[in-house]
């Protein structure tokens, strides 16, 4: 179809063009706003700065197309091919993406908050500081994706594949992460307050200087995590498995880990103040100079435990709690508080 007799016909009121031939089209800039091209035949052609704001794309062919800073938000582009298009700048915000092949296409710049992508292979992409707020994320394969500083707060990851993604410095506040499998995934930097990670894995992680107060890690496998200079104020750690993870100088203030194993993790310089370490284990773990004020020990196991210079003012423990032999040699000062 000749690109003029597109725009004459539309301009008359017509927007049915599904299915039409427009390979290697210029429609830059051009104003669609509403068409229907439904399984349209559009590689190459370039839509860049075009305004398809609630366009049918459904099933199109756009392999190749330029779509620099078009307006597609509430556009339909469900099990479109999008495969090595340009899509730099791209407005989608509640666009309809489900299913559609996104392989190799330029994402720079693009906004995403509140788009499907349920189902999409985003494969190794390179997403780093795109909008996905409230995205919806379902069953989208997001392995070895470069997610660092997206914002992602409020997004539907359920069923997703995260396997070495990366998303440090990313946004996940409030996001559902239950049962993921996160192993070995960067999210140093990240902000994840109130995040559910209940069972998710995230053995050997990496969530230093990672925000995540008030997060929910229930039952986590956090084993040999880097959770270095962490807050994790208030959280709750019911049950998780820190063994031999790193917790240097990491905010543990008011945090639960009554039942969490955390032997042979590391401690220094860690803020345990107010607590609750209810039967944790803490066998050879090395809490040197940590603040453990107010902590609640009640059967806690800390046989080999490492205290030296640690504040234990005011610490809660019962008959039940295995101090390490050494203690009383190390703070005979320290006043405990007998339960």
């Amino acid at each position: 179809m000749d690109v003029n007799e597109l725009i004459k016909r539309y301009q008359a009121g017509e927007r049915n063009f599904a299915g039409a031939n427009l390979v290697g089209v210029n429609l830059s800039g051009v104003n669609l706003a509403d068409i229907n091209l439904a399984e349209a035949a559009l590689g190459s052609a370039n839509l860049s700065r075009a305004n398809l704001t609630g366009a049918n794309l459904d099933h199109a062919f756009l392999y190749s197309a330029e779509l620099s800073y078009a307006k597609l938000g509430n556009s339909s582009l469900q099990n479109a091919d999008l495969t090595k298009a340009n899509l730099s700048g791209c407005f989608l915000v509640n666009a309809d993406l489900t299913a559609a092949k996104i392989s190799g296409a330029i994402l720079k710049g693009v906004n995403l908050r509140q788009a499907n992508l349920s189902r999409v292979n985003l494969c190794g992409a390179n997403l780093s500081d795109i909008n996905l707020r409230s995205a919806n994320l379902s069953e989208t394969n997001l392995s070895w994706t470069n997610l660092t500083g997206a914002r992602l707060s409020g997004a539907n990851l359920s069923g997703a594949k995260l396997l070495g993604t990366k998303l440090n410095r990313a946004f996940l506040n409030g996001v559902d992460l239950r049962g993921m499998d996160l192993d070995g995934a960067d999210l140093s930097e990240s902000k994840l307050s109130g995040v559910n990670f209940s069972q998710a894995n995230l053995a050997v992680a990496n969530l230093s200087e990672a925000y995540l107060r008030v997060a929910l890690l229930t039952q986590a496998n956090l084993h040999a995590a880097n959770l270095s200079q962490a807050s994790l104020i208030r959280a709750d750690l019911t049950g998780a498995d820190l063994s031999k993870s790193y917790l240097e100088q990491a905010d543990l203030t008011e945090a639960n880990l009554q039942e969490a194993n955390l032997n042979g993790a590391k401690l220094y310089n860690a803020r345990l103040i107010g607590a609750c370490l209810k039967n944790a284990y803490l066998w050879a773990a090395k809490l040197e100079r940590s603040n453990l004020e107010r902590a609640n020990l009640s059967g806690a196991k800390m046989q080999g435990a490492n205290l030296s210079g640690a504040n234990l003012e005011n610490t809660a423990y019962d008959a039940d709690t295995k101090f390490p032999t050494e203690l009383k040699s190390l703070a005979p000062e320290v006043h405990l508080s007998y339960k």
